[in-house]
């Protein structure tokens, strides 16, 4: 039978299986990755079953540990339920802020409005994770997601920060070589840089006389992150499109020139995510409204980023 010292190892267990990590769950704990190890072992010893397969490469989760996991879960959730109830009740915005965004997002705009956002929250820390792909918001474990685009319906809420918009650019030696494309059919004969993540027929697409036009572009150069297509369109590589936000102070200083302005001009936003707004924390609601505000700002693209 358990005792309520195990308690505590209950809910350890329950993070290494959250982040397949004893160490993460450690770090998380603020405790040597040896005493959660002890921990859980102790408590596999007292249940009689293995809960976790351990090996050099990978740690994985027994079916009797998905079982218990699903009580430890529960008890967790509960005990955190418990602490929101009581910062709520006392106004209180403090604990620990699970977020989820771009990485580009991230490095150049969101990272300062975390700053800004813990000097006026001293009770509240901030777990960053920046991550390009689409992640989940329940499974990942986040409260707040910042995502970029046209949302999906789903059962998610969300929240728009700003508005924003796709550009096509280059830098003007490439220009100045290669020619200013006109038109969007132009672009077949340019260097047109990819970004990995979605297909270039999605990218590479314009409002034509007769409705959506799609051009077979090529190019040599391929890559997942946004950063390194801008830094390659201003070093000369080709033409490439990104959202306005990336590019807005190179624009504004001469590193890359907009083409085809009159060609594209479909809105893109930029969104904090949650799973439910009913049962949002205290530390994630101040977090969404005080970026709501900090992005709300007209020159937010040029005044809080930097290269």
């Amino acid at each position: 039978m358990l005792a309520l010292d195990d308690y505590p190892s209950l809910a350890l267990f329950a993070r290494v299986v959250h982040h397949r990590s004893f160490s993460a769950a450690a770090r998380e704990a603020g405790i040597a990755k040896s005493a959660v190890s002890r921990r859980v072992a102790r408590l596999e010893q007292t249940l009689g079953v293995p809960l976790l397969r351990r090996s050099t490469r990978a740690l994985s989760v027994t079916d009797e540990g998905l079982r218990v996991y699903e009580h430890c879960a529960t008890l967790v959730a509960a005990a955190s339920l418990a602490q929101e109830a009581t910062a709520a009740a006392g106004g209180g915005v403090r604990g620990v802020l699970r977020v989820n965004a771009p990485v580009t997002f991230a490095q150049m705009f969101l990272a300062r409005a975390i700053a800004s956002f813990l000097r006026r929250f001293p009770e509240v820390e901030v777990h960053l994770s920046a991550d390009d792909r689409m992640v989940d918001v329940i499974e990942g474990g986040f409260e707040v997601v910042v995502r970029i685009g046209r949302l999906a319906d789903s059962a998610l809420t969300a929240r728009k920060l700003a508005t924003d918009r796709l550009v096509v650019c280059a830098s003007p030696a490439y220009l100045a070589e290669r020619g200013v494309p006109v038109s969007p059919e132009e672009l077949v004969r340019h260097e047109c840089l990819h970004y990995g993540l979605v297909p270039r027929a999605a990218e590479w697409r314009f409002r034509g006389s007769s409705g959506v036009l799609s051009i077979p572009t090529t190019g040599r150069l391929v890559s997942s992150d946004g950063t390194t297509l801008r830094e390659a369109a201003v070093a000369g590589a080709g033409l490439v499109v990104l959202p306005s936000f990336m590019v807005a102070r190179d624009v504004n200083e001469g590193r890359l020139t907009l083409v085809l302005e009159g060609a594209r001009r479909a809105a893109i936003g930029i969104y904090a995510v949650t799973a439910s707004r009913a049962h949002l924390p205290p530390r994630a609601r101040a977090f969404i409204d005080f970026l709501a505000k900090y992005f709300g700002r007209a020159d937010w693209m040029t005044t809080a980023g930097s290269r």
